[in-house]
Formats: C-alpha cells, sequence, structure tokens
C-alpha cells in the first residue's frame, strides 16, 4: 500500500500539462518546464523560427528537443510501481459495528451492509441486494459518465489546437504586413514616418490583444482541461475498487460526475481577423497614395557629375566612362556620383548629383 501512494503522489508530478497524461518519451525547453516529445512537437506545428513554451509563454529559437532522461527513468519506475501495486490483493472491508464483510448493499440508504445489518431492526423494511450486483448497476451508470466526461474533454482539446492554430495564423498576418508596412515606407521614409510609427503601434496592439485572448482562453480550456482529467482518473480508480469499498459515498461520487454543460471562454472574434486584414487594405492604399506622389523630374546641367550625360529635355541621364569637359562651377558633383530632390520655381523637380 505504501508503494501504491508514493506512485500515486508521484503520477501527479509527472502529467504531461498538454495531453494531461502521464509523460511519454518526455523533454525539457529551456525554461526547464518538459512535455510528451509529441504533445510540444504538435503544438508547434511548422513553425520553424521562435516557439513559446505553452506554460511560462517564454520565447526562445527553435531547436532539438533536450530528452529528460532522469526524468524518463522516474516515469518508468512509477509505471513499475503502479503495476505492481494493482497486483497487491486487497483487504476486505468490514463492517464496523459487526466486524462481518460487507456482502450487501442497502438501495434505500444506498450504503453496503453486512448480514448481521440485513437482520436488525434498521434494514429490516429496506431493499437489499447482493454488494456485487449493486457495483454492477453503479458500474453502468459511471460508466455512461465517464464516457460523457471523457467526450467533452476531447471537445475541449480539440477547441484548444485550433484556437491556438488560429491565433498564430493571425500573428503570421500581422508579422507580414508589418514587412509590407516597412517595405512601402522606405520609399518616402521622411515623409511618412509618422504614419509608419501609428500603423506599427497598431499592429503592436493588436499582437498584445491576440496573445491575451490566446493566453486566457488556453488558461481557461486548460483549467477545465484538468479539472475533468482530475475527475475521470477519481472515477476511474473508483471502479477498479472492490465492491465493499467502491460503494462507499457512491451518491457523492455520482453527485460529482454531474458537473453541468462546460464553460466555453470567449471565442476569438472574426471582427479580430477582421481587423487583421484591414491592415492589408491600409498597405494596398498606401501604394496608391505614393503614386501620386509621382512627378516629373528635371535634371539640373549645372549640377551633374562629369560622367554623367543629359539627354536634351534634361528628363534623362546615362554613364559614361570618360568626363565630359564640363565648367567648374562650386554646385557641380566631383568626388562621386549622388542625387539629392530640390524643387524648382516652376513646380519640377531639378536635381543636384
Amino acid at each position: 500500500m505504501a508503494a501504491a501512494n508514493l506512485a500515486k503522489m508521484l503520477q501527479g508530478e509527472m502529467t504531461c500539462p498538454l495531453c494531461l497524461e502521464c509523460l511519454n518519451d518526455p523533454v525539457s525547453l529551456d525554461c526547464d518546464h518538459s512535455f510528451c516529445r509529441a504533445c510540444i512537437t504538435q503544438c508547434w506545428g511548422e513553425l520553424a523560427t521562435d516557439v513559446s513554451c505553452p506554460l511560462c509563454r517564454q520565447t526562445f529559437p527553435r531547436g532539438k528537443l533536450r530528452l529528460n532522461r532522469q526524468l524518463r527513468n522516474i516515469v518508468d519506475a512509477t509505471r513499475e510501481l503502479l503495476l505492481q501495486s494493482g497486483r497487491e490483493p486487497a483487504a476486505e472491508r468490514l463492517c464496523e459495528k459487526h466486524r462481518e464483510p460487507l456482502k450487501l448493499f442497502c438501495k434505500e440508504d444506498e450504503i453496503p451492509i453486512c448480514l448481521v445489518c440485513d437482520r436488525s431492526k434498521g434494514h429490516r423494511d429496506h431493499t437489499v441486494i447482493p454488494a456485487e450486483d449493486a457495483a454492477k448497476e453503479f458500474q453502468v451508470r459511471l460508466q455512461a459518465h465517464l464516457k460523457t466526461l471523457r467526450a467533452k474533454r476531447e471537445t475541449l482539446l480539440g477547441l484548444k489546437v485550433s484556437r491556438e492554430k488560429r491565433s498564430q495564423e493571425y500573428l503570421k498576418q500581422t508579422q507580414a504586413e508589418r514587412q509590407m508596412i516597412v517595405a512601402e515606407f522606405q520609399q518616402l521614409r521622411q515623409f511618412l514616418e509618422e504614419q509608419e510609427r501609428l500603423l506599427l503601434a497598431q499592429l503592436e496592439k493588436l499582437d498584445e490583444e491576440i496573445g491575451r485572448l490566446q493566453t486566457d482562453n488556453v488558461g481557461k480550456l486548460s483549467e477545465q482541461i484538468s479539472h475533468l482529467s482530475e475527475l475521470i482518473g477519481e472515477l476511474e480508480g473508483k471502479c477498479q475498487k472492490p465492491a465493499s469499498e467502491f460503494l462507499q459515498d457512491v451518491r457523492s461520487t455520482l453527485s460529482r460526475c454531474e458537473i453541468g454543460p462546460v464553460q466555453l471562454p470567449e471565442e476569438i472574434s472574426p471582427e479580430l481577423g477582421e481587423r487583421v486584414r484591414g491592415f492589408s487594405r491600409q498597405t494596398t492604399a498606401l501604394s496608391e497614395t505614393l503614386r501620386e506622389f509621382t512627378a516629373t523630374v528635371t535634371l539640373d546641367p549645372d549640377t551633374a557629375h562629369p560622367s554623367l550625360v543629359l539627354s536634351e529635355d534634361r528628363k534623362h541621364v546615362s554613364w559614361e566612362l570618360t568626363r565630359q569637359p564640363l565648367p567648374d562651377n562650386p554646385e557641380r558633383t566631383l568626388c562621386s556620383v549622388c542625387w539629392a530632390v530640390r524643387g524648382s520655381p516652376r513646380g519640377d523637380i531639378a536635381g543636384r548629383w
């Protein structure tokens, strides 16, 4: 019995936070949290860059998962203890009053009783059946509850994975939009600097909102999944006990099975996705705005580098290896070829290069 109690205590410390089962092929992350190798691989999906711990959200580059051999040995030893405790014969419970085996079950009081109790005044007019028959009857009822609870847990697990995936997709979209915005602003950096900061700040706020919803959803779902798993584990252990022990407090056990409908956390709304896609429309509008700033360029021959040849209309320029014999005026660029835009009195754009 001591080995069984120790194994059960250790089992609670070696549960995977994702599948809520005993760790299988445990691996540890840089933050020292441990998961089943298959569970954490499935959680990260196809992410090839930075990944985060599902528990503490610490971010680090994705690399080779580190096998926790010491934890794996402890898990294997605990499983062996559980197997050994399962092979130990359970001691038969006796009636506290008469010290007789609890062979019968009183349906009115819903408690196991002995043969002496059956003949007593307290149970004389009650319906009494063999304890084994009562155990089978309650087994059927508990198995029905277990089926429902397992189905609810599977639904929550699926919901947790789908919402994490949706959040990751939104975060990928925001990252792509961020890159597009930066690329657009490179064309007119000085003019659009304030607009860039504004849009990036909005994206950052949207990232925080998505991350907050993801953390809240995962936390609430994990809490309910953990509660259901604990209840399922307790009921599964209850079903394996002898009839006399199984029937103790059976009414209380049944009442705790009826947990009501699952309380789902707030779902990531379609409006949030629309806000993410709204940045794409803003980027398109920004490109159209940039095209509106296209102007006719008039190049200034007095500032041209000697290796640059202007066309007659001063709209085009070409590079020549041989320098032209041009007047050496103070405005002319001699050391290197460059371009600076300035406004002309006619409204055209003249060049200094």
